[in-house]
Formats: C-alpha cells, structure tokens, sequence
C-alpha cells in the first residue's frame, strides 16, 4: 500500500525514521476537524486525581463531563472505594444564566456530610470557565466549615491539552504535600509518581522495593489516601513512572524539598530491571540493596524467561502499532515487543516532547511511522500500509484494530490484567500471543486470497498449542 497523504496543519507531527529534516513538530492544540485521539484538560486532571480513594471527586459542570468517568478505570484500592462514585452538580440552563456557586455550595455540604471524606477535589469544566463561578472561594468557605482540604483543580477543557490537564493535577497534589508528619519515615524511602494501580501494578512494584529493603512512602496517586500524600515531602526520592503527568509534580517537590527524582519505567523486563538497579544505585551508601536487588532480577526474570522464548518463537516477524498517552510508555513496549520477536511498526503518543520523540526514534527500526497526538483516519491508514498484526492501544484505539481485523491489546486505564514488572511481561506476552495468534483473523476480508497476508498460519496450520510447548 503506498503513503497516505497527510493534511498540510499535521505533516510537521508524523514521520518516518530514516527520513527526518526536522525535530518533530508537538505540544500542539490538536488541528481542527483532525478528530484527535488526545482528550481534554479536565480528562487529563482526573486521570492522575481519579485513584486518591479516600477523597471526594466532584465535577462542577454537566453531568455529560462525570458520565465520562464513571468507574471505566482499573486503579484498585486497598481501603476505601469512594473513588469509584463519579459526583457532578449537573449545571443546567438556569445555572448557566445565573451562576452554579450556590449549587457546588450546597452539594459539596451534603456529599461531605454523608461520606466524611479526608479531602475533596473540585474539577471546573468548560462551562465553568466561560460563566466564571468563583470555585476557589467555594471550596475556602467549605475548608473551614468541613475542616478538610477542598481543592479547587482548574480543568476547564478548553485551556489546552490533556497534558495541561496533568499540570492542574499535579497543582492540586502539592497543596496538600508538606502538611503531614514525617516521623516514621525511613532514610531508605521513595515515591512511586505517576504509577496509577491499574489491575494492582501499584503493588507488584511496591512489594519489590519491599524485598530490596526500601520504604515506599506514597504512591500519587495509586491506592493513594490524602494522609499519606501530606507526608510524601520526607521520602529521600522520587521515582517518575509516567513522565508526562508527574515530571512537574516531581520538580514542585526538587525545588521547594530538595527531593531529587528519576525517571523510570515498570514495562518489560529491561526496563523493569532498571529501575531498580537506578534505584539502588541512588541509596549507595547501603550495598545490601543493591545485592537485593541483583537477587531479585535473577529470579524473577529466571521464572519467566524460557516461557517467554516459547512465545518468542511463535511470534518472530510479526508487526505492531502502538498508539499510547504517554512517550516514555511507548519507550517500554518497543522493547518489549522486540523482547518476544515482534517488530514497531507504527508507533506514537497523545502528549510527547520532542526529546521524548528524538529517543523514540533511536531505538526503533528504519521505516517506522512515528507520530504526535494522531487521528482515527491516519492511525487506521498507517495500520493498513504496514499491514501489522497487532494494535496496542487504549479503549479509542480499540474499534480501529477490529474493524480493520488487526488483534488488539488494551494498554490503557481500563485493563484489569496487570502488565507492570516481571509477572506483567509475561501477562503481556501471553496476551500479545493469543490475540494476535488467534485464527479468526485468517477470516478478515484483508486476509482473504488477493490481499495482503502476513503469513499468519491457518487454524489447519496451527495445530500445536502453546501451552504444550511452554515449558
């Protein structure tokens, strides 16, 4: 299949490897009628504020902005679930005449009555924005009439980007941090940023940390509750898991605690491993964690890898799309992928730099499409001209790879399997197999004679499982 044509307002965000003449075109507002993949403010700031379970989360605006979040995510709690209820005070033609305050006044009275809650985030939406309710003084008035944090985060939609979203989050969390006791916390401690509890990732890294004799103090926002968040200023460091969304939370922290921060990354077995020999490179004044840590690696990855190379061996050649939110997750699952033999195709992000983009393209192959905050059309088109066998995306991404009969491989909020640390490689490879590897896809139109074929093997073909193989 031949290049598609890119509208003039996007050629500087798409490219192919091997033939660059400019950095890549990114943080920009998405291009009008592109249809972008990429969400809004107010969604970004609930995606990092949404697992603080013991908080309240209320939605100034339409109830059409709370529909949106109503439990779709898979960030576990270990205590409370309040953060499974999406609360809206639903503004209407008559609030939008003469104001919401009084409204958001009155609902923050009752849900804080019944729910007792330890704080309570306020989101503005875009409504909000345009009447101009005076939300910071709706939620003093309620800090000292409840005695709890009621925090107003500015998200109004149409301010930017989903990743200007994350910047109001991370805004929000600081007003909270600094305000608890640091006493029982160890010199050996850190944060775990940007790492959300998807399916219980949060946990697996934890007991991790745990075994190399290092005190996770908080996780923002994962099974995050608000007492532990006001005492996360006395860990000693600050590990980033997703760049975009904490990177200005873990600077907030560097310049007004001192806290220095890394960024890691808890996909696939390389970069799970690395990030916890930084880690213990970092407390090098106690070489028993480092020892530890070395212990660990050798048996996790000892336990995994030759089920890995099974996988491996069936799914060497095949090819990938990969369209995620952030850069550095992207940075994982190309290694990942070519850890089980398969090969990035087409890969991008809704909110990289161009550093992030810069690196992505070193460790992919000549000839792959890179591309910045993309769209249904272009995404399904790249999908069809390097005719891959398996799409990772999220759950936007995921009616493109069916209608076009490409497997697909949730790597979004909604997943209930977790993909993070050595146990998630192998999830991840078992799922990459049995989605791309299943024979229904021999029965797609495109696979039909007189089309492109991948060289998948037929159900006739494929008459020995895995699972026979796999030692």
């Amino acid at each position: 299949m031949k290049e598609i044509e890119i509208i003039p307002e996007r050629e500087g965000q798409v490219q192919r490897k091997g033939n660059v003449s400019a950095p890549m075109a990114c943080n920009k507002k998405s291009a009008a009628g592109s249809v972008s993949q990429r969400a809004c403010v107010f969604c970004g700031s609930r995606v990092v504020l949404y697992p603080i379970s013991d908080a309240l989360h209320v939605v100034h605006g339409p109830i059409g902005c709370a529909a949106y979040t109503w439990d779709i995510r898979g960030s576990l709690s270990s205590g409370q679930q309040l953060h499974r209820n999406s609360f809206s005070t639903d503004l209407r033609e008559m609030d939008v005449i003469y104001g919401g305050e009084k409204k958001l006044l009155l609902a923050l009275r009752q849900l804080i009555a019944r729910y007792k809650p330890k704080a309570a985030f306020i989101y503005s939406t875009c409504i909000v924005g345009v009447i101009g309710d005076d939300v910071e003084a709706v939620c003093r008035t309620m800090t000292a009439e409840a005695g709890i944090p009621v925090i107003p985060v500015h998200s109004e939609g149409f301010k930017g980007t989903k990743k200007d979203g994350y910047r109001a989050a991370c805004e929000a969390v600081a007003t909270l941090l600094g305000t608890g006791s640091t006493e029982d916390v160890k010199p050996h401690s850190v944060n775990i940023l940007g790492d959300f509890n998807l399916a219980g990732e949060t946990w697996i890294i934890k007991k991790y940390y745990e075994r190399m004799g290092i005190q996770v103090v908080t996780c923002i926002t994962g099974d995050a509750k608000i007492e532990d968040i006001r005492r996360a200023h006395g860990a000693k460091l600050n590990l980033v898991q997703c760049s975009g969304s904490m990177t200005h939370l873990a600077k907030m922290m560097e310049e007004k605690y001192g806290i220095p921060f890394k960024r890691v990354s808890y996909f696939g077995i390389e970069d799970m491993s690395a990030a916890l020999y930084d880690t213990a490179k970092f407390f090098s004044n106690d070489p028993t964690i480092m020892q530890r840590a070395q212990d660990l690696v050798r048996e996790e990855v000892g336990n995994i890898y030759p089920q890995l190379q099974a996988y491996r061996e069936e799914l060497q050649g095949k090819k990938a799309a990969i369209y995620v939110g952030g850069s550095f997750k992207a940075f994982s699952l190309v290694r990942a992928l070519r850890l089980i033999g398969m090969q990035t195709a087409v890969v991008g992000s809704q909110t990289g730099g161009p550093d992030d983009y810069k690196q992505l393209a070193e460790i992919c192959d000549e000839g792959t499409i890179i591309v910045d905050d993309s769209n249904p059309l272009e995404l399904a088109k790249f999908v069809l001209e390097k005719d891959v066998d398996l799409f990772i995306g999220g759950v936007k991404e995921r009616p493109i790879a069916y209608k076009l009969g490409v497997a697909f491989c949730d790597h979004n909020h909604e997943r209930k399997e977790p993909l993070a640390g050595f146990v998630g490689m192998l999830n991840f490879a078992k799922e990459v197999y049995s989605s791309v590897m299943s024979p229904v896809w021999n029965f797609v139109p495109r696979r039909q004679p007189g089309r492109a074929h991948t060289g998948m093997p037929s159900a006739q073909e494929k008459s020995v499982s895995l699972e026979e193989k796999t030692p």
